[in-house]
């Protein structure tokens, strides 16, 4: 009799984790079903959700954290956080699922950058992850070959000999002169502040745009018009006008794309031959990408 009524309970047990799991996987398939179609513009309407990128969505089988564009070669960089999967997924700008990193090397993606897409293309990553691999920086060939790692793998600390880092969140490399300020999400004090690339002096910050919610990502658009910022909590997309070169000024809201509850946008980037907005969202587990609605649109 006790041996039925503990396998009376173990059924039970399995049928009710097993129940909890499902639900689980119903609401992130939930939340990402709402995010492909529920999202609203307000302010000018700059860009329109492209519903047919990518085409093979279900590739997506973690966090996704992180996207970096590849605009010369039509690459699409997804990072993505998780357990026996692969931490970086490949598209190509028309959508097409092309490759699948499985390095043992990257435990948890933070920020992802492509540097140099002109001449010798590689792929920037931050991990911020807490094992062997981790609070470092490391560099990839566009196939997912290890190339370099800064810092010291698994030793957090802020030693410059060895070099040492403390969960390094995001990275942006340019290797040109033309841009000559640095903008900076600050998300814990809900602003962006700029410093002089060169001096490193700061030229000024801006506040006023983010007050229900901090930046977690920046970039300008190709035509240097508009300063993209990714607002998680929010689950904003906000484009603000960006300032004559030489002048900082104040932070201007020109267009709001107002996304599904929980899609939580974590990083953004942009396609520099099209202007493309591609939006990493850890909440609905999938990048997107948002289409300038005319040519003269960004």
């Amino acid at each position: 009799m006790a041996t039925i009524l503990f396998i009376m309970f173990m059924c039970g047990f399995i049928r009710s984790h097993v129940s909890l799991i499902d639900r689980s996987m119903d609401v992130e398939a939930s939340v990402a079903l709402r995010s492909r179609s529920d999202f609203r513009v307000s302010g000018r309407v700059l860009y329109k959700l492209d519903l047919s990128w990518p085409k093979n969505p279900e590739h997506f089988s973690g966090q996704v954290f992180g996207v970096a564009v590849n605009h010369v070669a039509g690459l699409v960089y997804v990072a993505q956080r998780g357990d026996n999967i692969p931490k970086v997924l490949v598209f190509s700008t028309d959508g097409d699922f092309l490759q699948a990193w499985n390095t043992s090397t990257l435990e948890m993606p933070h920020g992802i950058f492509l540097a140099n897409a002109s001449a010798d293309p590689t792929v920037w990553i931050t991990d911020v992850g807490s094992g062997p691999y981790g609070h470092t920086i490391k560099q990839y060939s566009p196939s997912g070959k290890l190339l370099q790692v800064l810092g010291s793998p698994g030793k957090a600390g802020s030693s410059l000999s060895p070099l040492q880092f403390d969960q390094p969140a995001e990275i942006f490399i340019h290797s040109s002169g033309e841009i000559y300020i640095v903008w900076v999400a600050d998300r814990g004090n809900k602003r962006i502040q700029v410093f002089n690339s060169v001096t490193g002096d700061w030229l000024g910050s801006w506040g006023s745009c983010f007050k229900e919610d901090a930046p977690y990502s920046v970039r300008l658009t190709p035509d240097q018009k508009y300063m993209v910022v990714a607002q998680l909590n929010t689950n904003q997309v906000t484009l603000l006008e960006a300032p004559p070169v030489g002048i900082i000024g104040q932070c201007q809201v020109i267009s709001t794309v107002q996304l599904a509850e929980d899609v939580k946008p974590h990083l953004v980037d942009l396609d520099l031959k099209t202007a493309a907005l591609y939006v990493a969202e850890i909440g609905a587990n999938q990048a997107q990408r948002f289409i300038p609605v005319t040519a003269a649109g960004v």
